[in-house]
């Protein structure tokens, strides 16, 4: 179902217009430049083409006293790309708080024994105090470097997660690891991702990928035997489960997925991966750092993938199996055939419930385009989407998604958001626990987006009737017919009534 771009393209300029004259003059020139409706129209013929170039801009420093929703370079590396890796300790390394804050992860899935063998929802920090500060902390990491090796013998490995601090007094955190891997013979990785750099955190998951290339790769022998169908899943973190349901769908149709990373990752399939024959992505903004770097120097080709929704699955297990020839696609045709059956049966059940039901997003990462066609499965329309902290490429690639007429909006400030709600009442918002309470204060449906609200997984064939379900719980939930007040029902002559006496 498509919008109709007069009308509805018109309203979405008219409530950036109104939301932009709030601001002073300054700050509405710099935001006007984040804010956008998707135009995709072919003007000769009228034709939809796509978005090749998205008028978006996005990378951008945020303005400092706007209500931002983004991570810092921090968050980026310790909670999206490190901390999932499970057999790895990693410590924060600064103050108690940023560790803290990121204790436990956003429910990246593993398998194994918590404290033995996986340490992924274990807070490791070095506690900064004062006299950290003023006298620096390299023989403090030390000696916390041997407690965890007397503590933890079987992990396997460590990572130096550096907070602020930590770039400010300029600690060694390369030198000590370099001391301390020679000592216990185990890999340990400074990770230089101190949350002042860069405008979000995605120059984080740049920095976490340049760690693995030069303190991961290339470090030793790695014994392990490759074969013709050896695939990386790449940049999947296993929420709820997704990075499951995503490996049952390749082995399915040939596959041998020898890394998932990072959710339930192992270090040792981060050492594995240049001998894969290919890297699969599935957060593209997050990974496609170090998926180009495997194919400049192992020669190893990467494409993304999206399995949300049955059209997605389809097109993209075909694009992987063409990559490996008439074997792997006969064996996909038949896996697409095996799972039409429950794909039919989801899509009858929900989609009279769910058809022409409006959808609002704001995600981090790949959703703000990945989820888009999972919604038009179910006949669904999306009328607005945006990122935390996109670039420009992540917008050009939103452009294949989005129809016409659809609100656009890069890293979004509070107000920015919660007035576009309000102008376009959707039926549905998908974003983030900080935008969740709010929007359900307006009586507006919401699912968190992040973490898929503490249900998953939403990949796969399996995950979409799950997704399914989800979203017909939110919408249809019989709370939002008892959401006006009993007051606000009474007539107004009662109360007039009553005002009279």
């Amino acid at each position: 179902m498509g919008l109709d771009y007069e009308n509805d393209g018109a309203l979405h300029a008219k409530l950036i217009e109104d939301v932009l004259s709030q601001y002073p003059d300054k700050a509405a020139k710099r935001r006007k430049k984040h804010l956008s409706v998707a135009t995709s129209k072919d003007e000769a013929g009228g034709e939809d083409k796509g978005l090749s170039e998205c008028g978006v801009k996005s990378n951008i420093k945020s303005i400092p006293g706007v209500m931002t929703i983004r991570g810092c370079a921090y968050a980026g590396s310790k909670g999206v790309v490190w901390g999932p890796v499970k057999d790895m300790v990693h410590i924060s390394h600064g103050p108690v708080g940023c560790g803290q804050y990121s204790w436990s992860q956003r429910r990246n899935y593993y398998v194994g024994t918590t404290g033995i063998d996986t340490f992924v929802t274990m807070q490791f920090t070095s506690d900064f105090q004062e006299k950290d500060i003023v006298f620096g902390g390299d023989k403090k990491l030390e000696k916390i470097i041997d407690e965890i090796e007397d503590l933890f013998p079987l992990s396997g490995g460590i990572s130096v997660q550096s907070e602020c601090p930590i770039g400010l007094i300029g600690d060694d955190i390369e030198a000590v690891s370099r001391k301390k891997a020679k000592e216990h013979e185990k890999t340990i990785v400074p990770v230089r991702c101190e949350g002042f750099r860069g405008v979000s955190q995605s120059l984080g998951h740049h920095i976490a990928n340049d760690a693995i290339r030069d303190w991961v790769f290339d470090k030793g022998d790695v014994a392990f035997e490759s074969g013709p169908y050896d695939v990386n899943v790449v940049g999947d973190y296993n929420i709820g489960g997704d990075a499951w349901a995503s490996r049952i769908l390749l082995e399915e149709i040939g596959l041998r997925v020898v890394g998932n990373w990072s959710g339930d990752a192992t270090l040792a399939e981060i050492e594995r991966a240049p001998k894969a024959k290919l890297n699969l992505i599935h957060c593209y903004r997050s990974m496609n750092y170090i998926c180009r770097h495997m194919e400049e120097k192992y020669g190893i080709a990467w494409m993304e993938y999206n399995f949300f929704g049955p059209t997605q699955i389809e097109a993209s297990l075909r694009n992987i199996a063409k990559h490996f020839g008439p074997e792997i696609e006969e064996k996909t045709e038949k896996v697409i055939a095996k799972y039409r059956p429950l794909v039919d049966a989801v899509i009858a059940k929900y989609r009279p419930r769910l058809e022409g039901n409006t959808v609002m997003l704001y995600v981090g990462g790949l959703r703000p385009r990945h989820v888009i066609t999972a919604y038009e499965d179910l006949a669904m329309v999306i009328v607005g989407t945006g990122y935390e902290f996109a670039h420009n490429d992540d917008y050009q690639r939103t452009g294949h998604y989005v129809k016409n007429g659809t609100l656009l909006y890069d890293d979004v400030t509070g107000y920015e958001l919660e007035k576009f709600i309000e102008g376009i009442r959707p039926d549905l918002v998908g974003s983030g626990i900080k935008e969740k309470y709010p929007v359900q204060k307006m009586g507006i449906p919401f699912r968190q987006m992040h973490s898929w609200d503490y249900s998953g997984p939403y990949h796969g064939y399996d995950g979409f009737a799950i997704f399914a379900r989800d979203m017909d719980l939110a919408i249809n939930n019989p709370v939002w017919g008892l959401y006006r007040a009993p007051w606000k029902k009474m007539k107004d002559a009662p109360l007039r009534a009553v005002a009279a006496e």
